[in-house]
């Protein structure tokens, strides 16, 4: 288990705190406008919430890695699943990318911005054709002159995707060479030729803008390649296991944030003459919700546990991410019928809940995928 960190409560307050000045009062609006402003990258930034394990000389706090999910983690159980999407992909995944692969000048250049705010961050997988087969890509980036990568193709379903200043980009730099031929490369969304589809509407996380990207004829600097040439596929699997342990903070906050609602929930709800948690189904539910929680919670401090000592391997990475979103989705349906009618009514936030888990069985792999992977392990191919 974790040891019990002060710092790192008296962090989890001060998150907690800014929460309440600078997103609950606005965050039911965002979720109508369906994306949130700018400005809140900034003010994540300048309140120190952005990319803070980094090390100092990047402009971070150089902290464990447990502080940075943290956030993940209550933003999602404060019921804020976009701004958890959003920062997770900022400081979780296109940061880390950039840490551990990148050279010194990409360092330097990217990272400080990032941690300000002045830059967001996104990761650019996904395609039309090629959602978990990553190795299906068709954008390409062909080497011109040995002077820039000619970038074409698309991207879909990208997080951060309208406010994304930076993509870290699969694309084939050798269209023959299969899982060989994909690279990455750290692409500035301002370039010419880059061009940001609408903002794409869900069922769930409203708020956090999710994009098709275009890129026609775009000329990304070779200094912008990420690592080497063709080894983007074995980036993309050294990287996974930090993605998919914050989705389970996702899941675990989210678990426990609907726990909450439904506690206070149930205390006031009157139903023949008495408050609806005197009822044994209720009791019930609410038991196994907290038994799952704890489940959830006690294998994911495991996985953090084992990440920061670089332990963690993929088909752990895969269990932990197929279990917490299955645990999510399960706990979040369980608790929504408690409330009811009110439950399936949107100014409740248990609705938000429900409808923000059930992306997180699909993005960062489905969980198919997961249990395949996991399965590879056991059985061999």
């Amino acid at each position: 288990m974790l040891k019990h960190d002060a710092d790192l409560e008296l962090f989890r307050d001060n998150f907690r705190r800014f929460m309440q000045e600078h997103i609950a009062p606005y965050y039911l609006q965002w979720e109508k406008d369906g994306i949130m402003p700018r400005e809140i990258w900034t003010k994540l930034g300048e309140n120190g919430f952005l990319c803070v394990d980094l090390p100092e000389q990047y402009g971070g706090y150089a902290v464990p890695t447990y502080y940075s999910l943290m956030l993940v983690e209550e933003s999602a159980r404060a019921g804020y699943g976009a701004l958890s999407t959003a920062i997770s992909c900022h400081s979780e995944i296109a940061a880390p990318y950039i840490l551990h692969i990148g050279n010194e000048a990409q360092k330097q250049y990217w990272l400080p911005r990032m941690v300000t705010g002045e830059v967001v961050g996104a990761i650019g997988m996904t395609e039309p054709g090629a959602g978990s087969d990553l190795q299906a890509i068709r954008s390409s980036a062909i080497l011109q002159q040995d002077d820039y990568y000619l970038l074409n193709g698309s991207k879909t379903f990208i997080s951060n995707g309208q406010h994304a200043d930076l993509v870290i980009l699969a694309a084939k730099t050798d269209p023959a060479a299969r899982a060989k031929g994909v690279s990455l490369l750290m692409v500035d969304t301002h370039l010419p030729g880059f061009k940001k589809g609408t903002n794409l509407e869900k069922i769930g996380l409203h708020s956090q803008d999710t994009s098709e990207l275009f890129f026609d004829q775009v000329k990304v600097p070779k200094q912008q390649l990420l690592g080497q040439a063709g080894q983007g596929f074995a980036y993309l699997m050294q990287e996974l296991p930090r993605e998919r342990t914050a989705i389970a903070a996702t899941a675990l906050g989210a678990i426990r944030g609907a726990i909450d609602i439904t506690i206070r929930y149930v205390q006031e709800r009157q139903a023949f003459g008495q408050p609806i948690a005197k009822f044994q189904n209720t009791r019930f539910v609410l038991a196994q919700a907290k038994i799952d929680e704890q489940a959830t919670a006690a294998f994911y401090e495991r996985c953090l546990e084992l990440y920061m000592a670089g332990e963690m391997d993929v088909q752990t990475a895969a269990a932990i991410k197929a279990f917490s979103t299955d645990m999510q989705m399960k706990v979040t349906d369980h608790l929504l019928q408690l409330f009811g009618g009110y439950g399936y009514m949107t100014e409740y936030p248990i609705s938000r809940f429900f409808v923000d888990a059930r992306i997180q069985r699909i993005y960062g792999g489905t969980n198919e995928i997961m249990k395949e992977i996991v399965a590879r392990d056991l059985l061999g191919r």
